[in-house]
C-alpha cells in the first residue's frame, strides 16, 4: 500500500511529534495532524503537514477529520497507572470507536493502532512474552481500556496493524524519565529490589519505524499484532543511574527492599481509591513492578513478517534525551 494521505492521532505528543518529523520528509504524503494542544516544541511545519486540533469523542469532529484519508495512526491514548474507569474509556475507547466507525464508512485503507504491552503485566518476572499468551487481568484501567480498543480493531473490517511498544525513550520524552528525574530531585526515588532486573526498552524512533513499517505491510503482515522493544532487555537501575549522572545528578543511593515497598503502593492505593479518588498516588503496584521486575517481549514476529529491526540502542536514545533536556528552560 502507498498510502498518501494519513492522519495522525496523538500527533501533538512525543510519539506523534517524532512520527510526524518523519512523514514530513516524504513529500508525496499529506498528513493530517490532531490532538488536543499544540506546544510549541513539539509543533512540525511543513507544506504537508496540517494541524485540526479537536476532540476525539465528538463524533462529527472524527468522521470529518477521516473522510478523504487513506491511512489513520492512531497514537493518542491516556497513559497513566492511575484514574478512573470512566476517564480511560472517555479517552481511549470512545476515540477508537468513533475512529474505526468513520474509518468503515469512508474505505480507509490502514489503521495502525498504538497499543501497550501493559496488558502482560502480571507482579512478576516475565521473559519472552509473546503476542499469543494469555493475557492476565488488566493491572488498571490504562490496560483494560487498551485491551478493549485493541478487540474494536481487531473486529472491524479495517486492515490494520497493531503495536505494543515499550517504555519509549529519546529527544521529546516529557513523561518517563522526567518524572524519575523529578522524584529524584525531590529526594523520592529508591532503588526498589535488587536493582539486577532487567526490562525491555525502546527508542522512540525504532518505533516510528515500526509504524512506517505497518502503514506500508504486505497482505500477511496485516491484521497481526506486533510486540515492539529493541529486544535486548537492559538492566535498568544502572542505566538510570548513568543517565542521572550525565545529567550531572548523584546515582541513586537508598534502596527498599521489593516487599516493603510493595506493602507501601498497596496502602497508598487504597488510601487513593477509598479516600482520594482524584489524586494519583505517589506509588503505584504497577509503577513498583515496572521498575523492580524483569519483563523482557519476544519481537521475532515483527522482525519476520513486518522487517522490523531496532536501528538506535538504548544508549544512543538516552545520550539523545540527555541533550535535549538539558536545553530545555
Amino acid at each position: 500500500m502507498n498510502s498518501k494521505r494519513i492522519l495522525v492521532t496523538g500527533a501533538t505528543g512525543f510519539l506523534g511529534s517524532r512520527l510526524l518529523e518523519r512523514l514530513a520528509e516524504d513529500k508525496t504524503v499529506t498528513v493530517t495532524a490532531t490532538g488536543r494542544s499544540l506546544k510549541p516544541h513539539n509543533r512540525i511545519d511543513a507544506p504537508n503537514v496540517r494541524y485540526v486540533l479537536g476532540d476525539l469523542t465528538v463524533d462529527s469532529f472524527v468522521d470529518g477529520l477521516v473522510q478523504d484519508q487513506d491511512a489513520i495512526v492512531h497514537a493518542a491514548a491516556l497513559s497513566s497507572p492511575w484514574g478512573s474507569k470512566r476517564a480511560f474509556w472517555e479517552s481511549n475507547v470512545r476515540p477508537t470507536e468513533l475512529l474505526v466507525r468513520a474509518a468503515e464508512t469512508h474505505g480507509v485503507e490502514r489503521l495502525v493502532l498504538i497499543s501497550t504491552p501493559s496488558m502482560y503485566f502480571q507482579m512478576t518476572s516475565q521473559w519472552d512474552l509473546k503476542e499469543e499468551d494469555p493475557l492476565p487481568k488488566p493491572i488498571n484501567q490504562y490496560a483494560a481500556s487498551k485491551r478493549e480498543a485493541e478487540r474494536m480493531v481487531e473486529a472491524s473490517e479495517i486492515p490494520h496493524v497493531i503495536l505494543r511498544p515499550r517504555a519509549l525513550l529519546g529527544r521529546g520524552d516529557t513523561v518517563i524519565l522526567p518524572r524519575i528525574i523529578r522524584a529524584h530531585q525531590e529526594g523520592r526515588l529508591r532503588q526498589m529490589g535488587s536493582g539486577q532486573n532487567r526490562v525491555d526498552m525502546t527508542p522512540v524512533s525504532n518505533v516510528v519505524d515500526a509504524i512506517l513499517l505497518g502503514l506500508e505491510a504486505s497482505e500477511h503482515a496485516l491484521n497481526q499484532t506486533y510486540n515492539i522493544s529493541n529486544g535486548d532487555p537492559i538492566a535498568l537501575w544502572p542505566l538510570l543511574n548513568e543517565t542521572l549522572q550525565k545529567l550531572d545528578l548523584p546515582p541513586v543511593s537508598k534502596s527498599i527492599p521489593l516487599p516493603v515497598v510493595l506493602s507501601v503502593a498497596r496502602l497508598m492505593e487504597w488510601h487513593a481509591r477509598w479516600l482520594n479518588r482524584h489524586r494519583e498516588p505517589t506509588l503505584t503496584v504497577y509503577g513498583v513492578g515496572t521498575l523492580a521486575m524483569n519483563f523482557s517481549m519476544d519481537i521475532s514476529k515483527a522482525r519476520r513478517l513486518l522487517g522490523y529491526t531496532p536501528n538506535q540502542t538504548v544508549e544512543e536514545a538516552m545520550d539523545e534525551f540527555v541533550a535535549w533536556h538539558k536545553q530545555q528552560p
